[in-house]
């Protein structure tokens, strides 16, 4: 049975009350797909009740049982209680996924407890609050309501900024699977679900590195520069710009004179070599396309594979056409990976809100 027709009578009247108090209706309703990113305080001090579990449980989604979609059920309402954006749901359910896989553990490294994993040393709350999901859904919105910035920040930045963990990039990969799961719940209790590809889903934008641009879009020394090179040091890691598919991932090196093949297994030279080294393509929203040349290694990501803002994608390097170490980063318009797509990737970053070199505001 389909969750929508499962739960929608358990929540439906819940539902409709968060939306009439206004708490969530300018957020999720109307208006551009960032403002849809930008926390509101909720219209009404009266707290608003969470639904019942559906009598006979809540059903499985995708890869996740019945047990763990409740657990992210809870993490949700509880967000939309307390007016909370949707980005910020997903951020919570993707945490909890690589925390605990969606399970209210009773215990786990140190003195961690439940779906975050949160420590009672730490001043999280006592064991037992911090296994009611409500309660550690309440206490992570509320830190992550700490963090500046948080809604326009790559999800695993917020999450980290959340939980100081040893890991703090492994977040990222939970945000598609987060993003699906809450929107099955979204639409279970009458949310618009569209709104939360505004939250992140293709959006927003980071810098893939933070580094000085280096050697610009198509100067009158090098007209046929399709992109801009951000001089960051080797083995830096590199994220993906925005949301989206990767489209390729190719080792393209080949010697100048002869071409024949120069290989990514060792570093590229300005005068000897030709291509990209080892570089990825990523489609995103809108028919654009980025691409990120000259990485170190292998990257971090296969052809078809859905990427979050903010993941890692790779590190980098100098294989190529490379004088050293840097990343060379194009954005194309109309999914074409040509020249004639190439925008100037500055004052694109720059009208997304994450400008080149300098960190995001």
């Amino acid at each position: 049975m389909r969750l929508r027709s499962l739960v929608s009578l358990a929540v439906a009247l819940t539902a409709v009350f968060i939306l009439c108090a206004g708490g969530l209706g300018g957020i999720l309703l109307g208006g551009d797909a960032a403002a849809g990113c930008i926390p509101a305080p909720p219209a009404s001090s009266s707290p608003v009740p969470s639904p019942p579990v559906p009598p006979t449980g809540w059903p499985a989604v995708g890869d996740w049982d019945s047990d763990q979609v409740g657990n992210a059920a809870a993490i949700v309402t509880t967000g939309a209680r307390l007016a909370v954006p949707a980005r910020g749901w997903v951020i919570a359910v993707a945490t909890a996924m690589q925390e605990s896989t969606l399970r209210n553990l009773p215990g786990g490294d140190r003195d961690s407890v439940g779906l975050f994993q949160q420590r009672p040393s730490q001043g999280w709350g006592a064991p037992t609050q911090l296994q009611d999901p409500v309660y550690a859904a309440e206490k992570f919105f509320g830190k992550l309501a700490t963090v500046s910035g948080w809604h326009t920040m790559p999800l695993t930045d917020a999450a980290q900024a959340v939980q100081i963990s040893a890991y703090p990039d492994a977040y990222a990969r939970w945000e598609a699977p987060a993003t699906d799961l809450v929107t099955a719940i979204a639409d279970a209790t009458g949310l618009p679900p569209a709104s939360l590809a505004g939250c992140g889903a293709v959006g927003p934008w980071t810098q893939p590195v933070l580094a000085p641009v280096g050697s610009g879009f198509r100067t009158a020394g090098r007209p046929g520069h399709d992109g801009v090179d951000l001089s960051a040091p080797r083995g830096t890691l590199i994220r993906a710009a925005s949301a989206g598919t990767v489209r390729a991932v190719r080792c393209d090196a080949v010697h100048a004179g002869t071409g024949a093949e120069w290989g990514c297994d060792r570093d590229g030279d300005p005068d000897l070599t030709r291509g990209c080294g080892w570089y990825v393509d990523i489609d995103h929203n809108a028919g654009l396309l980025t691409r990120y040349c000259h990485m170190d290694q292998p990257p971090m990501v296969t052809v078809g594979q859905k990427v979050s803002v903010g993941q890692p994608i790779g590190v980098v390097g100098s294989t190529g056409h490379s004088s050293g170490p840097h990343l060379h980063y194009e954005v194309h318009h109309h999914g074409a990976p040509s020249p004639e797509g190439a925008v100037d990737p500055v004052p694109f970053m720059a009208a997304q809100g994450a400008p080149l070199g300098t960190p995001a505001t």
